[in-house]
């Protein structure tokens, strides 16, 4: 049986996102000034304050996660509980993060969401929809078999 190759591709981004996240921590508070996690985070990290590296690890942990239900669609690794419905959620997840920062720093003045720049939003809202489209396909492909 073939691979479903846009899963397997949509799981290596996820776990390519999960390693960039995890290169902030290490990389300190000009990662996570450059990545775009905004001013405050890359201050507290660079007060040692706990709070960006436990967040940035809790979002790297949700991405291996969503690239392990990628690659278990994917035929690759053992099934995975609720597979399909965690597919779907994943994939909305992404589709709508990428939508909505497409459209959001355009229709708020939040201070949450202008500390980023509008490069920041751009980038990373089409980096998400490119990820959501390779979940979709891959879903899609997987629940039509």
């Amino acid at each position: 049986m073939a691979k479903n190759n846009q899963l397997i591709i949509g799981g290596c981004l996820s776990f390519l996102a999960a390693l960039l996240h995890i290169g902030c921590v290490w990389g300190g508070p000009d990662w996570y000034l450059f990545f775009g996690a905004g001013e405050r985070m890359a201050q507290l990290a660079a007060d040692g304050d706990p709070y960006p590296t436990i967040v940035t690890l809790v979002i790297a942990s949700v991405l291996t996660g969503w690239g392990l239900y990628a690659l278990s669609g994917a035929g690759v690794i053992f099934k995975l509980p609720l597979l399909k419905i965690c597919l779907v959620l994943i994939t909305a997840v992404y589709l709508l993060r990428g939508l909505a920062g497409l459209v959001g720093p355009f229709l708020t003045s939040s201070p949450v969401v202008q500390q980023n720049s509008i490069t920041f939003w751009i980038v990373s809202s089409m980096i998400c929809c490119i990820y959501g489209t390779f979940y979709l396909l891959g879903t899609v492909r997987l629940c039509r078999k």
